[in-house]
């Protein structure tokens, strides 16, 4: 009779270590499902909050087990293996959100906030996104600057032409679709999409001389969501710092 009832606490153990082994599949799938067009990017939301209350349950379960007394080494191992399987699946959307409440709910990052760099040639691709192509204007300059004070145009030595040939060659090296390159116009165009959700964000360089410099602008653009959650920025930011490298 305690054998069968150590059995069943050890049963119970992997049952428990196997919902939470589920809800980190429901996790690492939603992002991807998103990504391939499988479902919607809502749908991916929905499916991350799911694997967070499977997960929280999951712990739940195994911290009340774990108080029980008559269990084999084998059972508690699988019981504090859920444990650590579920804090993990909580603790990935709850960085994320920390992170998002940190930061302005903006989406265009722009270097140059008085004389945007506007989009031209994915103007059109951008006609169905929930958010416009036009920059928002002063309110979103003006917390872009508290949050980000570091995105500045960039300023180069180089003649323009080398300039321009250098950031064609780091849009292509990031991984950027280059939509348009535009010598004589001194643009270049292109979209990056988001590593785990798939989301399509797009950026505008312009590159322009001043007197003995060349000046670059960059403007990076999510096309959907309120908040870029950082990821404009640090766009910008390593697009900047490979592009110095270069010159």
């Amino acid at each position: 009779m305690i054998f069968r009832k150590k059995k069943k606490m050890m049963t119970a153990g992997r049952w428990v270590l196997a919902l939470a082994g589920l809800a980190v599949v429901i996790l690492m799938l939603s992002g991807p499902g998103a990504r391939f067009g499988v479902w919607d990017f809502r749908f991916g939301f929905q499916l991350m909050r799911w694997a967070v209350y499977l997960a929280g349950a999951s712990a739940a379960i195994a911290l009340i087990m774990l108080f029980f007394k008559q269990q084999r080494r084998t059972s508690k191992l699988a019981l504090i293996s859920a444990l650590v399987l579920a804090g993990l699946t909580v603790y990935v959307p709850w960085s994320q959100l920390q992170q998002a409440r940190s930061l302005p709910r903006i989406h265009d990052i722009s270097t140059d906030l008085v004389d945007v760099p506007p989009f031209v040639e994915i103007a059109p691709l951008r006609a169905d996104a929930p958010n416009p192509v036009a920059y928002p204007g002063p309110e979103v300059a003006e917390q872009q600057q508290e949050a980000y004070p570091d995105i500045q145009t960039y300023r180069s030595s180089a003649d323009a032409q080398t300039v321009f040939e250098a950031s064609v060659a780091v849009a292509e090296s990031m991984g950027w679709v280059v939509v348009s390159a535009s010598e004589p116009e001194g643009r270049i165009e292109a979209s990056d999409t988001t590593f785990w959700y798939g989301f399509i964000d797009d950026v505008v360089i312009r590159i322009r001389s001043d007197g003995d410099q060349t000046l670059v602008d960059v403007r990076s653009k999510s096309r959907v969501g309120l908040s870029d959650v950082g990821k404009n920025a640090q766009r910008i930011r390593a697009f900047l710092a490979e592009l110095d490298e270069r010159l």
